[in-house]
Formats: structure tokens, C-alpha cells, sequence
């Protein structure tokens, strides 16, 4: 052995290695999911819980769907993989649908089809952030968005709207929450979780500024087709001259009843769906076949099953907003769009209830689960403490028993 060989110190001992990387470890579990998990496993185990936790329809998917898929599953064609950015009837058809919903007129070489919404989310910020880039987000917001912008490297920045707005933030709340690391601003109407839409005149002011700050917009119009009363869908694609710096995200879930068939899109600018396809193209490769015929049948076909689902849902709505409100220490603004109550509970907190005192509303939400078996989801998950979600895409029966039980309870 050389004496240089001999002199040489041994390596310092390898740190513990961690069992999950940071980057993951810090990903919190969707909220929404997670108590729709534990009520299902509390209806498993006995209890007469109501649901009022997840976000889907409760019809069925149309008939004439279900039979595109059935047709395709039969055909060896869709045995095999396909273009990782979608079937190309799959990706004219949504061109062609977005121009007829929303006036927006792209190619479908600007569309890229996706394994559901969520990966829509995730893949149109992975493909615009850098690190440390910063997205403006309104607050409440959905729970998936500031953990995608997170996960791809970037910062979320939230700009709390509350009930006494409408839950609508404006452009000064806007301007405030401008940095020079702002490169996105994220748009939602109608939103989950409060229902909100914003009038033509508002989304059309926002997008303005958006547009004279040099930020790219991400829009997600996936509950479009779901408004109520004198509310009006307006995308801000066309809304506003944004020129090459929207990215219009969607999906058949909501509006086909079609949320377990995991199908989703991304609408932007041909070097933006590239990428993001470059990225999809390692992670999932093609999005199921059978599924992406079912959402063919859909997005070219009427809009029928879903003026059905409205009626439904528009009786479900003013229901729930009158119980709500007849609970002393609730005030529940009326949705105008989505499927969802956003109720303010801020007056409950620091109030006993049964024997409890909750501080919170993921403590307040706690109890009525524990006690009253109803399931809600708290404002913890959507931005600030002092609110609950409840979605009132449910049965009238359930709906007018959840809706008793938390008059009851919250009454002690």
C-alpha cells in the first residue's frame, strides 16, 4: 500500500438516507378525497353517514357515453397505445366544442388530452415554472391547485375574497399581490369550492390586467356549464386580449357525470402542449382509449344530460342555502355556478357544541362528523380557517337528512 493511500482519511459516514424525498413529503393529502375516504369508511363500518364531502354528480354517466366505450373496447385499434397528446379525432373535437362553448377558436394542435383535470393542473405549471416563480391564486381556491404550482417549483400567492365580496377578489387585490416573480395568474368561474362567477364586465377587467402586467393566465373552465340564475360563463380566453399567454384547462367530468373515466384537456400555445407533452409522454403516455372514445361521444354530442343535472342541481341549491342559513351562527352566501356551498362559520368557532368547544372549522368539521355523522370539508382545505364546504351534488333524500342533522346539532 503507498503511503498516499494510507494517509488518505475515510469517507465521512452517509447521512440517514430519507425514506421520502422532501419535494413529496411536503405534498399534503387532498382534503376533498380524504373525507369522502372516511366517510365511505364510516357508511362501511354502520354508520348512516351523509356525504357532503366529494365533488362529482351523483347521476350516471349517459347512455350513449357508456356505449362509445363499449363499442371501443371491442375495437383492436384502441388495444394499443396512441398518441401520448390524445387521439387526434379526440383533440379536434375538444377544438371544436371549446369554440362552441366558449367562443375560443384554437387548433387541436393546441390541445393536449390528459389523464383527467388534475393532471392538466400539474403538467400547464410544470411546463411554465421556473423555481421560485409565483402565482397569484384567489382565494378559496381548489386544494389541488397551490400543491400542483408547489410540486412544480413555484410559489403560491393567495389573495383571500370573502363572503362579504362574494367571494370575488378584484384587480387592486390583484396589483397588491403583484411581485416581480409573478409569472401566472390563476383564474377559476365558476369555482369549487364556492360557487362564485364573475360578471362579463369583471373577468373581462381582469384579464386586461393580467394581460398589461405581462402574467400568463391559467384558466380552469371545467364547471362551465353549470350556472344558475342570472349567471353567465365568460372565459377570460376571450374575455380579454391575452394574446399567446392563456392556458384554458377542462375536462367531461363534471358536465357528463364522467369523473371516474379520468379524462381532462390543456388548450394552449403549440410550444406550451409540446412540452407539456414531452412531460406526459414519461409519465402516462396515452390517456385510456376506451376512455378518450367515451369523451369523444361526449364532447361531440348534446348538452342535454347536463340541463338534466342542472334542474337538480339548482333545486338542491337553494335547499341547502335555506337550511344553511336557518342555523343560527351559519350565513351561507347563494352559488350562482359548480355544485357547491361555501358557508361561513366563523360566528360557531369558540361556541359549545356538545360538549365541545372547536376553535376551528377542521375542528368544528370534526364534530359534526363524529357526532352528527355528516361529512363536510373545511375551509383549512381551501385557504383561511371559519368556513365549510358541502357539495350538493347528492340525492334530494340525503341532502334534506345531512342538511336536518346539522340543523339539530348545531341548534344544542
Amino acid at each position: 500500500m503507498s503511503s498516499s493511500a494510507a494517509s488518505t482519511p475515510a469517507p465521512a459516514p452517509a447521512p440517514a438516507s430519507r425514506r421520502v424525498s422532501r419535494r413529496i413529503g411536503s405534498i399534503a393529502e387532498s382534503a376533498t378525497l380524504a373525507v369522502d375516504a372516511k366517510a365511505k369508511a364510516l357508511k362501511a363500518a354502520g354508520r348512516p353517514v351523509i356525504g357532503f364531502g366529494a365533488g362529482e354528480p351523483d347521476f350516471p354517466t349517459p347512455d350513449y357515453i357508456v356505449d362509445a366505450a363499449v363499442e371501443a373496447a371491442r375495437d383492436q385499434r384502441f388495444h394499443r397505445y396512441s398518441p401520448a397528446a390524445g387521439l387526434p379525432e379526440l383533440r379536434k373535437a375538444v377544438a371544436e366544442k371549446t369554440l362552441r362553448d366558449s367562443g375560443y377558436s384554437v387548433d387541436p394542435s393546441q390541445v393536449l388530452i390528459t389523464n383527467g383535470g388534475k393532471q392538466a393542473v400539474y403538467e400547464s405549471f410544470a411546463t411554465l415554472l421556473d423555481p421560485g416563480d409565483e402565482v397569484i391564486v384567489p382565494s378559496p381556491y381548489w386544494t389541488t391547485y397551490p400543491e400542483a404550482i408547489r410540486l412544480a417549483g413555484g410559489v403560491p400567492v393567495e389573495v383571500f375574497a370573502g363572503p362579504e365580496q362574494g367571494y370575488l377578489v378584484t384587480v387592486d387585490q390583484l396589483e397588491a399581490a403583484l411581485t416581480e416573480r409573478t409569472k401566472v395568474m390563476l383564474f377559476v368561474s365558476p369555482s369549487n369550492p364556492t360557487g362564485a362567477v364573475y360578471d362579463p364586465e369583471q373577468v373581462g377587467e381582469i384579464g386586461r390586467w393580467a394581460a398589461s402586467r405581462g402574467l400568463w393566465v391559467v384558466t380552469d373552465e371545467i364547471y362551465e356549464h353549470l350556472t344558475y340564475d342570472d349567471a353567465q360563463f365568460t372565459s377570460i380566453a376571450t374575455a380579454a386580449d391575452l394574446g399567446d399567454k392563456v392556458v384554458v384547462l377542462n375536462g367531461v367530468a363534471k358536465t357528463y357525470a364522467m369523473t371516474g373515466w379520468r379524462v381532462g384537456w390543456m388548450i394552449a400555445p403549440t410550444d406550451i402542449i409540446k412540452a407539456a407533452s414531452n412531460l406526459q409522454s414519461h409519465a402516462t403516455s396515452n390517456v385510456a382509449n376506451v376512455s378518450q372514445m367515451a369523451a369523444l361521444a361526449a364532447v361531440s354530442g348534446p348538452l342535454d344530460a347536463v340541463n338534466d343535472m342542472k334542474l337538480a342541481f339548482d333545486r338542491r341549491r337553494r335547499a341547502m342555502v335555506d337550511g344553511l342559513n336557518a342555523i343560527d351562527g351559519i350565513q351561507c352566501p347563494t352559488p350562482r355556478g359548480a355544485f357547491y356551498a361555501y358557508a361561513d362559520v366563523r360566528q360557531l368557532l369558540g361556541r359549545t357544541i356538545a360538549g365541545s368547544t372547536p376553535g376551528t372549522s377542521a375542528e368544528l368539521a370534526s364534530l359534526i362528523l363524529e357526532k352528527a355523522e355528516v361529512a363536510v370539508v373545511p375551509g383549512e382545505a381551501f385557504g383561511p380557517s371559519g368556513f365549510i364546504r358541502l357539495s350538493y351534488a347528492l340525492g334530494d333524500e340525503d341532502l334534506a337528512t345531512g342538511i336536518g342533522r346539522l340543523q339539530q346539532f348545531l341548534s344544542q
